[in-house]
């Protein structure tokens, strides 16, 4: 099984901007979904981004469209998610996913790799 490990959260600002990454220890080029969702304290943990690898064929959540981006690194088996514009609400840890059996790739359930997590707090 595919192993995660997120990196980059921390604290900032509201305007501010983030860049977390999610290093894999597989080829992501033969991972077919990789996502990133969040949880806030006493919230559902919700799926914001995700990607094709191959295709490259990207996906976002509504509350972050337009403001977050995921990228993929083929050289270094990374998934980024780039934040920008980000707002309290956008407080929360932040998770990796990969391995989805089905092509539902904001939906958590369909994820079979989970990485550790990330805190981002954003401050007003």
């Amino acid at each position: 099984q595919v192993q995660l490990v997120e990196s980059g959260g921390g604290s900032v600002q509201a305007g501010g901007s983030l860049r977390l990454s999610c290093a894999s220890s597989k080829l992501i080029y033969d991972i077919n979904f990789m996502g990133w969702f969040r949880q806030a304290p006493g919230k559902e943990r919700e799926g914001i981004a995700a990607v094709h690898t191959r295709s490259g064929n990207d996906y976002y959540a509504d509350s972050v469209k337009g403001r977050f981006t995921i990228s993929r690194d083929y050289n270094k088996d990374i998934v980024y998610l780039q934040m920008d514009s980000l707002t309290p609400e956008d407080t929360a840890m932040y998770y990796c996913a990969a391995d989805a059996s089905r092509a539902s790739p904001l939906i958590a359930e369909v994820y079979n790799a989970w990485g550790q997590g990330t805190r981002v707090t954003v401050s007003s």
